[in-house]
């Protein structure tokens, strides 16, 4: 149950603020007293606190929040004030605030901004506290991802070239980056390159270097981004798409540790790891003869396969709620999938992976009318409303939110209206029963069956 604190020198503006936000699995406190709010902010772990800036003592809005984020380093602050200054703001931004809302407040706004700090709050417990076991940027808890997360885990402490195997879209770029931020080289540079987007005949001199002369256009020396990653990593993206006299030059750079650049009578010592990534079975390749056998050898000393999003669909309302977040933040709006909407999500094949996913939701954040996305807001590759369809042999059908809000109803029923129960039944947890109760403009009664 998330803990709320409501802070104003206004004890009638403290009741407004609490009744506003009163809900179901909340619970709320206040108080118009600053020295009162300042001791509870300092020595109670609040999810969360609304509370004025100017409270015309000597604390101030600023001093709970510092306070509180003392307390509870996931407690996230929405600060209000009547008297908003820029570097006010700028100073509440600093200190951690969640957001910064300025007086007279807009009802709805105000409840938008605590549902999402309380989201924000939460989502610590929702997912691995050791942020060594799930690097940034990847997310998942399928077995295919925790597999993915081990082999991170022992290549990062290893010094062999490592190859990456995933689909287009999947994130390889991201476990390159998690393998050098976990390891030895985590302070040296990380420089990717990817093979297959630059012209063979300026791939090599990217890699490499060139010096001044050696080519039309080369005006200057400059240094291959071998080099450029002396120290650290170079992630070769797509590197079945190297040329065979390419793949020969990365064959010495790997075996001796040295290049040499483009129209260059000398040699660089680097001191390098290599992180290669492939779309493509690199086997069927080296049998095709179009990649060099002994340099596939030499990139997949420890090789590590990231599954498809199909193959861990478990993983996709992880993936739906982060990019949500990130997507509604830069849009400045609140966007929500529906529980239908998310069914399709989970049917499909998504043959782009995680960047096609991601791309949707950022999609539907920007196109979609409602705060809630329905199938009919999807593309119609997903699941959406398909051109040439005649709406009309739909009329009198249902809509999902109706069967939805029935079988709710049904459920609760069913169970006398037992939360708990209810919860059980449907496979939901109890917040999500309370915000469809809420949403539905249901009644919820307590565990002895009690409204």
């Amino acid at each position: 149950m998330p803990q709320i604190l409501i802070v104003d020198d206004d004890r009638d503006t403290c009741q407004f603020i609490a009744e506003l936000l009163s809900a179901p699995g909340r619970d709320l406190v206040y108080e118009s007293d600053p020295r009162a709010a300042l001791e509870r902010a300092t020595r109670e772990p609040f999810d969360a606190v609304i509370s004025d800036i100017n409270l015309n003592a000597a604390q101030s809005g600023l001093d709970i929040l510092r306070a509180a984020k003392s307390a509870n380093s996931h407690c996230q602050v929405v600060l209000i004030s009547g008297f908003g200054t820029l570097d006010t703001a700028i100073e509440a931004v600093r200190a951690g605030a969640f957001d910064y809302i300025s007086k007279p407040f807009n009802i709805a706004q105000v409840k938008s901004v605590v549902e999402r700090a309380l989201a924000q709050a939460a989502s610590p417990e929702e997912r691995p506290r050791d942020a060594r076991e799930v690097p940034t940027g990847l997310i998942g808890r399928s077995a295919g991802m925790l597999d993915v997360y081990k082999q991170i885990a022992h290549a990062a402490n290893a010094t062999a070239p490592v190859l990456i195997i995933g689909e287009s879209g999947t994130g390889k770029e991201l476990v390159a980056k998690a393998i050098h931020g976990h390891g030895r080289r985590a302070a040296g540079p990380f420089v990717a390159v990817n093979c297959g987007a630059i012209a063979e005949t300026l791939l090599e001199s990217e890699l490499f270097g060139h010096m001044r002369g050696s080519f039309t256009g080369a005006v200057a020396d400059a240094k291959g981004l071998l080099e450029q990653a002396h120290g650290g990593t170079v992630f070769l993206d797509e590197v079945g798409e190297t040329s065979a006299a390419l793949q020969v030059k990365l064959l010495r750079a790997l075996e001796e540790g040295e290049i040499r650049p483009v129209g260059a009578n000398r040699i660089v010592k680097i001191d390098v790891r290599v992180v290669a990534a492939t779309n493509v079975e690199l086997e069927q390749a080296v049998a095709a003869g179009r990649f060099r056998q002994d340099l596939y050898y030499r990139l997949s000393v420890v090789v590590i396969r990231v599954p498809p999003l199909r193959d861990r669909r478990t993983d996709i309302p992880l993936h739906v709620d982060e990019f949500l977040r990130t997507s509604c933040a830069r849009a400045g709006r609140e966007r929500r999938l529906s529980a239908a909407a998310l069914e399709m999500f989970l049917n499909y094949r998504w043959p782009g992976n995680v960047r096609e996913l991601e791309n949707t939701i950022e999609r539907l954040v920007l196109f979609s009318p409602g705060t809630i996305i329905e199938v009919g807001d999807l593309p119609s590759t997903i699941g959406g409303k398909a051109e040439g369809i005649d709406e009309r042999l739909f009329a009198d059908l249902p809509t999902l939110d109706e069967i939805e809000r029935r079988y709710l109803a049904h459920v609760l029923d069913s169970v006398k209206g037992n939360r708990t129960r209810a919860a059980e039944v449907m496979g939901i947890d109890r917040r999500t029963l309370y915000r469809m109760a809420e949403r539905f403009g249901l009644d919820l009664k307590d565990e002895s069956g009690r409204p």
